[in-house]
Formats: structure tokens, sequence, C-alpha cells
């Protein structure tokens, strides 16, 4: 047999190596028959607006603890924000190496980023940013609901990202971000564009579950998690300085 038609990846690949996870059954992927009907059903009633420039801008990680960057990667470039900066040639555009204003890549890559440090990012990256963490003021299950809908129903942003516990959810793991690609009224579920999507396929989520995972505490701050609503920003990028 000649080299080039040997595959140089072992039949059976060593234990320590993953590919994907199963969603837990209460959570449909995209794809799946009831996926693709809140999929059609949403599209009809206009929750689907905001799903079409972050499919465009639908991004995998870089690196298992880069949900936070990737999915402020698939936001900026949805909300058509131009970095400023050279990302590769002469061509600027945003990827999670151009997302080391607040945190350095190596210390996200050990640790991740925290729901403030995110903010941080989106806003010295050009974006008009909220942040909303539930037990504070009008952070409560109708803001979000408010949020989800102004995201959902709009095609130039406002675009929302989740900050959330995995296992909150059933899925393996701790916390997490993913934008939010549309909303099914009648079935009270999100669009989760997960962006690990080594991991898990996109899937829709019950608002009511995803809003529990949202109230788990970060590990790191004591804080609870929370979520970032996105705009474009004033002609100039801000500070980190917290305006929400």
């Amino acid at each position: 047999m000649s080299a080039c038609l040997r595959s140089p990846y072992p039949a059976n690949p060593p234990e320590r190596t993953l590919y994907m996870r199963p969603l837990p059954v209460a959570l449909a992927a995209l794809d799946s028959a009831d996926g693709r009907a809140m999929f059609r059903r949403a599209l009809l009633e206009g929750t689907l607006e905001g799903y079409f420039k972050l499919a465009q801008q639908f991004h995998t990680q870089a690196d298992p603890a880069y949900c936070g960057l990737g999915s402020l990667v698939c936001a900026l470039n949805a909300l058509g924000i131009d970095p400023g900066r050279r990302w590769k040639g002469s061509w600027r555009w945003f990827s999670e190496e151009l997302l080391d204003c607040c945190k350095s890549l190596d210390e996200v890559r050990r640790s991740g980023i925290t729901l403030d440090e995110a903010a941080c990012l989106a806003r010295c990256s050009g974006a008009a940013v909220n942040v909303r963490r539930p037990g504070t003021p009008d952070a409560d299950a109708a803001a979000f609901r408010r949020d989800l809908l102004a995201a959902a129903t709009a095609g130039d942003g406002p675009v929302l990202i989740a900050n959330y516990s995995r296992s909150a959810v059933g899925q393996s793991g701790s916390g997490h971000f993913s934008p939010i690609g549309g909303f099914d009224a009648a079935t009270d579920q999100a669009l989760v564009l997960d962006t690990a999507r080594f991991k898990y396929p996109p899937h829709w989520m019950p608002v009511e579950l995803l809003f529990a995972a949202m109230q788990e505490r970060d590990a790191d701050t004591g804080d609870s998690r929370g979520w970032l609503l996105l705009r474009r920003g004033a002609a100039g990028f801000e500070s980190c300085v917290d305006r929400s």
C-alpha cells in the first residue's frame, strides 16, 4: 500500500482523547427534527433575526478555555466592528489572538475569563456593553427575556452572550460562554450557538433552565454568572470602565 494512502491516525485513538459528547435529552440539537421545527417556527415569527449575522461569523473556539473569546469573536464580527488592528496579511478581522487587552492569552488558556473580563475585552474592542448578573438590580428573569427578545428580533444588534454553568444544564464542565442566536416562543427556548463545536453542537435550551444556570456562582469571583448585551460602540474604542 502506498504510504500516502495510510491514515496517519491510529484506528483506536488513545483513551485520553475525546470526540464530542451527547447532548442531554432535554436539549434539542439544532439539526434534530425538534430543533428544525423550532427553527422554522422562530423564523416565521421573527425571533431569528439575530441569527443570520451570527451564523455568518459562527466560529469554533481555538482552545478549550477560549469559550469567552470565541463568543466575543462571533459577536464582534457579527456587529461589523472594525478592530482597527491587523489580523493576517493586510486584513483587519477579529480572532482570539486580538483579544488580549484585558488579560493575556496565556492566562486565558490557563483559567478562562470571567463575565467582567469578557465585558472589558468587548469594550476595548469597540463594543458598547451592558453587563447583567442575576441577583443585581435590573437583572431578573423578565430583564433577561427582554434582552433575549431584543437580540432575537433585530438583525443588526444587539448580540446576547450568556455565561452559565454547564453542569446546571446537564452538560459536562463548569462555566461557559455562548452567543444566543434566537428564541422559539412556542416552547420558550433559546438557541445556544455553542462555540465549543468539538464538544456540543448548537442546540435549543429552555429559557428558565438557562436563566437558572446563569445564577450559579463563578468559583473564581464568588459572583453569579449572567449575560452581556453587546452593540456597536461609538467612534473610537472604550476603556474597560463599566457603564452598565
